[in-house]
C-alpha cells in the first residue's frame, strides 16, 4: 500500500486556491499547480548551457520524471505524482537510495520512504508596484561566495554554488558588503519566481528586501513574464510582507523529502 503523509498545516486544502488566483488571462495559472515540472519541462528544458557556470545542462530528465543538477537547485518533479511509471522513471534518474526533495506530492509509493517534510505556500503578483532600484547591482559567480555566506546567515530558502546561473540576482552593498539579495529561480512558461529574498539581520527594518523585489520584479515584467514566488508556511512575517506589496496566496502545497528505493553506498540528498 502506498504511504500517505498528512502535511496540512490548520486544515488547509492542499489543493489551488482558485478563487484567490487573479492573473492576467494571457498566462496559464494551471503551470504553477507543478511549477517545478513545468519549468523543467519548459525553459529550463532547452539544451542549453548555464553561462559561465561550469556548461552543465540545465535539467536532467529520464521520460516523466525530471531535476536540476544537485549544485543549481535541489528538485526533482514529476509530471503526474499520480502515475506510477513516473515514480519508476525518478528512480532511473535519481538511482537507488538516494534522497530528493520534490512537490507537490501528498503519497509516494511501495518502496519509497517520506524522511521529512514540510509545507509551502504559492503567491502570485496581482497588484505589485514593480519599478528598478539605483542603488541594487547586478551579482554574478565571482559573488556567489558572499551570497552563500549572507544565505547561510538568513537562510530564506535553498541557495547552492550555481543557482545564480537560474536567472538574474540584484544585491544591495553597504561599503562594498553584501547586505542583502533578490533573484529569478524556477521559469513555469509565463511565469519567474522570485527567490533567495533575505537581509542582513542589521540592516532589516530599511525596506531594502521590498525594493529587491520590485526592482526583479521589473525585470521579469519586461520580457512579459508574471512574477511569483514561495515561501514556507509558517513564515508568517515573509507571507504578510509578500501580501503588503502586492502579492496574493495561490496555494498550500506539501514539500518532502523521500528516499528512492534500494541500497545506495552515496546516499546523497539532491
Amino acid at each position: 500500500m502506498a504511504q500517505q503523509t498528512d502535511l496540512r498545516a490548520g486544515g488547509a486544502s492542499l489543493r489551488p486556491a482558485a478563487a484567490h488566483t487573479v492573473a492576467s488571462s494571457a498566462h496559464d495559472t494551471s503551470v504553477l499547480d507543478n511549477a517545478v515540472w513545468a519549468a523543467l519541462d519548459g525553459p529550463h528544458a532547452l539544451p542549453h548551457s548555464l553561462k559561465g557556470m561550469g556548461g552543465t545542462p540545465t535539467a536532467e530528465r529520464v521520460g516523466r520524471a525530471a531535476r536540476y543538477p544537485d549544485d543549481v537547485y535541489a528538485f526533482a518533479a514529476l509530471a503526474d505524482p499520480r502515475v506510477p511509471a513516473a515514480w519508476a522513471d525518478l528512480h532511473t534518474l535519481v538511482g537507488p537510495g538516494t534522497t530528493v526533495r520534490i512537490k507537490p506530492v501528498e503519497t509516494v509509493p511501495d518502496g519509497w520512504e517520506v524522511v521529512g517534510g514540510g509545507v509551502g505556500v504559492q503567491l502570485v503578483d496581482t497588484a505589485l508596484r514593480a519599478e528598478p532600484a539605483p542603488e541594487a547591482v547586478r551579482l554574478g559567480p565571482d559573488d556567489v561566495p558572499e551570497i552563500l555566506d549572507l544565505v547561510a546567515r538568513t537562510r530564506p530558502g535553498p541557495f547552492l554554488k550555481r543557482t545564480i546561473a537560474l536567472g538574474t540576482y540584484l544585491g544591495i552593498r553597504d561599503r562594498g558588503r553584501l547586505i542583502a539579495l533578490a533573484g529569478e529561480r524556477i521559469r513555469p512558461p509565463g511565469w519567474t519566481e522570485i527567490s533567495a529574498v533575505c537581509t542582513d539581520p542589521a540592516y532589516r527594518g530599511r525596506g531594502l528586501a521590498t525594493r529587491l523585489v520590485r526592482a526583479v520584479a521589473a525585470g521579469i515584467r519586461e520580457r512579459g513574464d508574471i512574477p511569483f514566488l514561495h515561501a514556507a508556511a509558517d513564515n508568517v512575517n515573509a507571507i504578510r510582507l509578500y501580501e503588503s506589496i502586492g502579492f496574493t496566496l495561490r496555494r498550500r502545497s506539501p514539500v518532502l523529502l523521500v528516499r528512492s528505493p534500494g541500497t545506495s553506498h552515496q546516499g546523497a540528498v539532491l
